[in-house]
């Protein structure tokens, strides 16, 4: 069978990557065409459009980039056409797959939406259009399956695809000798993929640095971003030059560097699962623009803005938002978190967390009804 598959984001990208491989082991015969990222296209070859060039965050962002994405959903509703897919597959991504999804529906093309949009945070109304468009959705989170079920429309809990690559992943030997992270401890930095959230978040993580002398700091660079966009954030800011030697950049190994980092600032996002699902003590930092930001306040109703936090419904990670995201809030956090006895009831939280979300297998689950659904 065909499938067509769009991810827009880093995240996308991974589960994307592992839902391909599994639907091959459903279906022999599958053939894909995707927009996503290198992952994917490890998996399906060369992706239509890559991530890197869909992602806008914010609603300024979006905003001004309008032109480019309406341009990509008219490209991308000609190429669907194109293709006659026995099944389009949504990842995430909601402000532009809920569009398609809708009208891919009015085409006749079977909708299936893997990582429900997080309408349950803010916008609830959506859901009313996603039970018109989607024809099956498959949603990660424990909580995802009862809200979906206040408005009358069945979901596949299919459990979170993170299980199964935290599960699956080994420790690199001499990760820190090929790197060369000498002996310091590492507290990882992990400030996002997209431009917009690096430029807005590296900075302030950066400036922590002189507080903590005996670490060595690794930022994790996105596979989505060159090295010298780094460094440019990097030469630009205040730090002075011999605290800069306590700086490292990694890129596209961040779980090798939870594997071995003590502590991480992670911006909010799938990263904050990852690191507590790696065990790492962290603390999750957020900035977004002030216009955006204030607009988001209003129209969120959730009471914690990182994934660990919302899944077990009470804050164990601490969370710096906006204008609290300063170098001396971060400093005065991350001593805690280094804490051992912190840490020791830190991992106890991260274990309810991992019971919360069920086993692992959720790309397999996945695969296994869309080839179903789609043999009808």
């Amino acid at each position: 069978m065909k499938y067509y598959i769009i991810a827009g984001e880093a995240s996308g990208d991974l589960h994307g990557s592992n839902l391909i491989k599994s639907i091959k082991q459903e279906d022999s015969a599958a053939s894909f065409r995707f927009w996503g990222g290198d992952l994917m296209a490890a998996e399906a070859g060369n992706p239509i459009k890559h991530y890197r060039d869909l992602a806008f965050m914010g609603f300024v962002e979006v905003l001004l980039n309008i032109r480019t994405i309406l341009n990509n959903i008219r490209f991308c509703k000609k190429d669907i056409l194109d293709f006659k897919p026995d099944a389009l597959i949504l990842i995430d991504y909601p402000g532009f797959n809920l569009r398609i999804a809708k009208w891919a529906k009015q085409q006749g093309i079977p909708v299936h939406y893997y990582i429900s949009p997080q309408i349950w945070a803010w916008h609830s109304s959506r859901v009313h259009g996603i039970k018109k468009s989607v024809d099956h959705m498959y949603v990660i989170l424990p909580f995802e399956k009862d809200f979906y079920a206040k408005y009358d429309y069945p979901v596949n809990f299919v459990g979170h695809p993170l299980l199964d690559v935290v599960h699956d992943y080994e420790k690199e030997d001499g990760f820190r000798q090929k790197h060369q992270l000498g002996d310091k401890p590492l507290i990882a930095l992990l400030p996002g993929s997209r431009k917009q959230e690096i430029e807005r978040l590296l900075n302030v993580m950066l400036q922590v640095i002189t507080n903590f002398p005996d670490y060595q700091f690794v930022i994790a660079g996105a596979p989505s971003q060159d090295e010298s966009y780094y460094q440019s954030i990097i030469d630009q800011s205040s730090i002075p030059a011999p605290v800069r030697q306590n700086i490292r950049f990694i890129s596209n190994k961040t779980y090798q560097l939870l594997l071995h980092s003590e502590a991480a600032l992670v911006t909010s996002g799938t990263a904050t699962l990852e690191t507590a699902l790696f065990d790492v003590p962290q603390v999750v930092c957020y900035k977004g623009s002030p216009l955006s930001y204030h607009i988001a306040r209003r129209l969120i109703n959730v009471s914690y803005i990182s994934l660990v936090n919302l899944i077990v419904d009470k804050e164990i990670v601490k969370e710096l938002i906006q204008h609290e995201c300063n170098p001396e809030n971060i400093s005065t956090a991350l001593t805690e978190i280094l804490d051992p006895q912190h840490q020791k009831e830190l991992y106890k939280e991260y274990q309810n967390l991992k019971e919360e979300l069920g086993n692992a297998g959720a790309s397999q689950r996945t695969a296994k009804l869309i080839t179903k659904y789609s043999e009808k």
